[in-house]
């Protein structure tokens, strides 16, 4: 993330007037929050820059949602606490997964400006304030916890499915080793 798009989404955090604990593991010293954000957001929001404990952050109760840039293990970590999700996508598969899980009722994308990119911090609050506050907001986190928490959260169906998986790859083992020992090959010279 570059400093304005940091300092837009912590920014956007206060505004919201949400309470929030954001790991920001940027790794980037010279990225800095904006002056006097922390005091400013003391008793409800701590900024977080080293490593923490996510999955347990997750599963704690008072956790109403997940800001997140879209990588799919984040997503479905969430998705298995039916957290909802506020998304906010950067590169390569994030903003397809972004868009498949917005279509599926479980969160919404932060909007962006159609011929920049960027966000605003007022993108930010709102989007924070539709999964958590208004009326709308219920569908998502009732789809995040209903729909997703019984899909990713489900240890037993999780193992079928990995059961059911290596079954498959163990049944057509031979078939791929005979197929690719048929594929002549060619030698360069």
């Amino acid at each position: 993330m570059s400093q304005n798009e940091i300092t837009e989404l912590a920014l956007g955090l206060e505004l919201s007037g949400l309470p929030f604990f954001w790991a920001l593991r940027n790794g980037d010293d010279s990225v800095r929050l904006p002056d006097g954000l922390e005091e400013r957001v003391k008793g409800r929001g701590v900024v977080w820059t080293s490593w923490a404990p996510q999955l347990r952050i997750m599963a704690h109760e008072s956790v109403g949602f997940f800001l997140t840039h879209c990588g799919y293990s984040s997503v479905i970590e969430a998705l298995s606490f039916g957290l909802a999700l506020i998304m906010l996508p950067y590169a390569i598969d994030q903003g397809l997964i972004a868009r498949v899980f917005e279509e599926k009722k479980v969160g919404i994308e932060v909007p962006r400006d159609e011929e920049d990119g960027s966000f605003t911090r007022n993108s930010v609050a709102e989007s924070l304030r539709v999964v958590i506050d208004d009326k709308e907001g219920s569908a998502y986190r009732e789809n995040a916890k209903q729909q997703m928490m019984t899909l990713f959260g489900d240890k037993n169906i999780g193992d079928r499915c990995i059961d059911q998986f290596v079954g498959f790859l163990g049944s057509n083992r031979k078939l791929h080793a005979v197929t690719h020992n048929d594929v002549p090959t060619h030698s360069q010279n």
